[in-house]
């Protein structure tokens, strides 16, 4: 148990720093990396992509608190789009935990695989608006509509919305730190509605120790106390990178991730 307590945080740092750096609690590294671990820790393979999904977005609560706070340090989260998004974000979150519930690992981690690489595609080859020329955010009211979808697919592939709301709120010409910045915020409601959601849920196999529902507590606990010290170095970078380079860095990211998911 030993040798885990120190793998989790350092995975945990990674995180944390993909949390400050791309708006993201850095879920789709830790489901990536935990659908890699839990099986040596003995979890059926039939419940390996569900235990992953939970205690990833169990993590992020914390990981996103603390890159939230560091954005907003910086004058860089937009809460008018915030509270437009959070009705949403968590009604959806909670349906697409349960909808995660009923599907097999196999299927999630192909679904998994194919979100990034798809995320990835969108950030690297497509062609977003230009930024906006005043600091007014977006609000309109089909962002509770984006949110309830975003919450959902975010819930099913076990992270904080940084993967859509980014490029979301880049489409509608946020400059993307700040599009950065605001998704870390979303991340908070996000997590914390599908945490709760998989904890309530009871895994047909016998629970691993120490784990609530579908969420490892070690695991969560392990990766959250590192992340939650890197990730404002994370957002210190982000606002030293420019635009383009930061949605390189993130396409980037998600095309790895991707092709990790589809080798294992």
């Amino acid at each position: 148990m030993s040798m885990w307590w120190l793998i989790y945080p350092v995975l945990g740092a990674c995180a944390g720093l993909l949390a400050g750096l791309l708006g993201v609690g850095g879920g789709l590294v830790i489901v990536a990396a935990l659908a890699w671990l839990l099986p040596l820790q003995g979890v059926p393979a039939e419940q390996v992509m569900q235990v992953a999904l939970a205690t990833s977005l169990g993590s992020i609560i914390f990981t996103g608190l603390s890159s939230a706070r560091s954005h907003q340090r910086r004058g860089s989260v937009l809460w008018p789009s915030v509270w437009r998004l959070v009705p949403g974000l968590l009604i959806g979150a909670a349906l697409g935990s349960h909808f995660a519930t009923t599907l097999s690992s196999e299927t999630l981690r192909y679904v998994v695989a194919g979100f990034c690489l798809l995320a990835g595609s969108q950030l690297a080859f497509g062609t977003p608006r230009p930024a906006l020329a005043s600091d007014a955010p977006p609000t309109s009211f089909w962002l509770l509509g984006a949110g309830g979808g975003i919450g959902a697919l975010s819930a099913v592939v076990g992270i904080g919305g940084g993967s859509l709301t980014v490029p979301l709120l880049v489409w509608l010409g946020v400059a993307p730190v700040r599009a950065v910045g605001t998704s870390s915020a979303c991340g908070v409601a996000i997590a914390l509605s599908s945490a709760i959601s998989y904890a309530l849920y009871t895994p047909p196999a016998p629970n691993l120790p120490g784990s609530v529902g579908y969420v490892y507590l070690p695991a969560a606990i392990g990766i959250a106390a590192a992340s939650v010290f890197v990730a404002p170095y994370g957002a210190q970078l982000a606002h030293r990178l420019s635009g383009p380079a930061l949605k390189r860095v993130f396409a980037g990211f998600l095309f790895l991730v991707g092709l990790s998911l589809l080798l294992r």
